[in-house]
């Protein structure tokens, strides 16, 4: 065990027999939600004995596997001509950018090309970070002038990945707060842009979203689906003081799966979500 499971299991286990309130309380702290936390003291209660630390740890695994959805299928390039696009959103400080990068390093690494878009035109810091990654990785990254329109950003580096070949486009969007109306339909017309190009882009939508936030990624996430149709997570700082139960929460809402996870500052910690790992190491 590794992670929450393993500091709750150390907890309980020196203890003669469990709070049940200090246990839910531990829970609904994993960023688990209230409804699961409820779930599984009921379900330890139900027992009708005494419970163990192993108990609870076995209950608690298996709810949350329950909760979360199978193995993310790596994203296929399409047998068509046109790149593979996705469009990459967030609110600022979740490690959007530095996501982007890992995951074009991530693609690249599988033999498949693919250009960054730094759609984030209004923070000058944003698209130099992106360009920075792509000379560190040899990634091609399209940007455009100062607060120009970010979609236009995006309609010339689908225009470079299709004419240069590249089987993926990422397209990094600028930071927003999930409360602002204007920027959400910033996002709208950067996927009507794209459209234009291929009806069928962008072809998967990914949050990123901070394992350390707790609730507030949950509300981010019911924000963003709203105003741009979400198909899975990037769950950073899963190396930090995030438990992950972030995931778990967002999926049994909202049916959003995680895609990929975060586990690092280097190019490498980076890697698709898989159900039995994400449980026995990060939880």
């Amino acid at each position: 065990m590794a992670g929450f499971f393993s500091s709750l299991y150390n907890k309980i286990a020196n203890k003669a027999e469990v709070d049940w309130d200090e246990l839910e309380a531990e829970l609904v702290a994993a960023d688990l939600g209230p409804r699961l936390a409820m779930e599984i003291v009921d379900e330890l209660q139900s027992l009708g004995r005494q419970v163990s630390a192993d108990d609870v740890i076995e209950v608690a695994r298996a709810k949350v596997a329950d909760r979360l959805p199978p193995d993310a299928p790596p994203p296929l390039p399409l047998t068509s001509d046109k790149p593979f696009v996705f469009l990459v959103v967030g609110i600022n400080g979740v490690g959007k950018t530095t996501s982007c990068a890992k995951l074009a390093h991530w693609l690249q690494g599988r033999g498949a090309p693919t250009v960054l878009a730094a759609a984030d035109t209004f923070r000058a810091a944003a698209t130099e970070q992106l360009q920075r990654w792509g000379e560190r990785l040899d990634i091609p990254v399209v940007t455009g002038a100062p607060n120009s329109d970010p979609s236009s950003v995006c309609y010339n580096a689908h225009q470079q990945a299709i004419a240069s070949g590249a089987r993926y486009l990422i397209c990094d969007t600028a930071g927003r707060l999930h409360t602002r109306h204007n920027l959400m339909e910033e996002l709208a017309k950067i996927r009507r842009t794209l459209a234009k190009q291929d009806e069928s882009a962008p072809h998967l939508t990914l949050l990123v979203v901070d394992a350390t936030t707790g609730t507030n990624a949950l509300q981010q996430a019911k924000e963003f689906h709203k105003a741009s149709p979400l198909d899975g997570l990037i769950i950073t700082k899963m190396d930090g003081s995030g438990k992950g139960g972030v995931a778990v929460n967002i999926h049994d809402q909202l049916k959003i799966a995680p895609r990929f996870l975060g586990t690092g500052e280097e190019p490498e910690a980076f890697q698709l979500f898989n159900r039995k790992r994400f449980i026995d190491e990060m939880l």
